[in-house]
């Protein structure tokens, strides 16, 4: 408990000095990069172009066709916002980075308007792809 209580004094500091992004967004990316070790299989670093397409994976998985909205209204409007919440945590001591890291790594990674325009119809075709498969697998 006093590991989060930690974190989240930490991220009121960071608010208090740089309110761009809502509070629940540190936490968001927080549990994004646990999300992105997980699925590379890594305990350790991830690079930022791997970390914001993970982002960009949990977002979906978690907000589905309100992910715009949401990241919207937390003040992330493009990959460049994620550096910049990781390093206000690097700088936090929060999260490391290794000598090649660099802010520059999540700049441009994915246009937000095309990835997250058709998420509830990518998800109804991949649905439907899925039962689609399921009822050949059945006759």
């Amino acid at each position: 408990m006093e590991e989060k209580k930690d974190f989240y004094h930490l991220v009121e500091e960071i608010y208090a000095s740089d309110s761009r992004y809502k509070p629940d967004a540190y936490e968001f990316i927080m549990q994004a990069l646990h999300f992105t070790q997980k699925k590379l299989n890594r305990q350790t670093h991830v690079s930022g172009r791997e970390l914001s397409e993970g982002i960009r994976d949990f977002a979906i998985e978690q907000y589905g066709p309100m992910v715009a909205t949401v990241f919207s209204h937390w003040g992330i409007r493009k990959t460049d916002d994620f550096g910049n919440i990781v390093f206000n945590l690097i700088n936090s001591k929060v999260l490391s980075k290794t000598d090649a890291d660099s802010i520059e790594d999540f700049r441009d990674v994915y246009d937000f308007a095309s990835t997250f325009r058709n998420v509830l119809r990518d998800s109804v075709l991949k649905n439907m792809e899925q039962i689609e498969n399921d009822l050949k697998k059945d006759s």
